[in-house]
């Protein structure tokens, strides 16, 4: 398990695509992986909503990782905006060619395997804001 808060700005969501690759490393996923390349692209998106849509002045979000070699990679990205929830999977929509926003979980979607949004918890106790969970599964048959 992997868990660190970064300042909801611009700047702590590129160092969470970052970290997200170093850990990924050090824990045998290689750069340049198409596991490492999709889970820092979802990463990427969830931050940058976290730092667009779910920031609070003066609060952080997190983001937490858990790897289970040859079967699982879980990436939670939490906000502090509990009332600021996005759409579920099958109420997202196609955003206009032109349109300037509206990509980001579309992108989700489509590279993982599951994502939902559930309500921030952290050590078994509920916490204002919301969490943005996205399921990776490495066992292929």
């Amino acid at each position: 398990m992997f868990t660190q808060r970064f300042s909801s700005t611009p700047l702590g969501a590129r160092l969470a695509r970052h970290l997200v690759l170093a850990q990924l490393h050090i824990w045998g996923v290689p750069h340049g992986s198409s596991l490492s390349d999709t889970a820092a692209a979802i990463v990427a998106e969830l931050a940058a909503n976290a730092v667009t849509h779910g920031r609070v002045p003066g609060r952080d979000f997190e983001l937490r990782l858990a790897h289970t070699p040859d079967r699982l990679l879980l990436i939670e990205v939490s906000d502090t905006r509990a009332e600021c929830r996005p759409p579920r999977s099958e109420d997202l929509g196609c955003p206009a060619p032109l349109d300037e926003s509206g990509r980001g979980l579309v992108l989700v979607d489509a590279l993982a395997d599951r994502w939902e949004v559930v309500d921030r918890v952290a050590g078994g106790v509920a916490l204002l804001g919301k969490t943005i969970r996205a399921e990776l599964d490495l066992r292929r048959d």
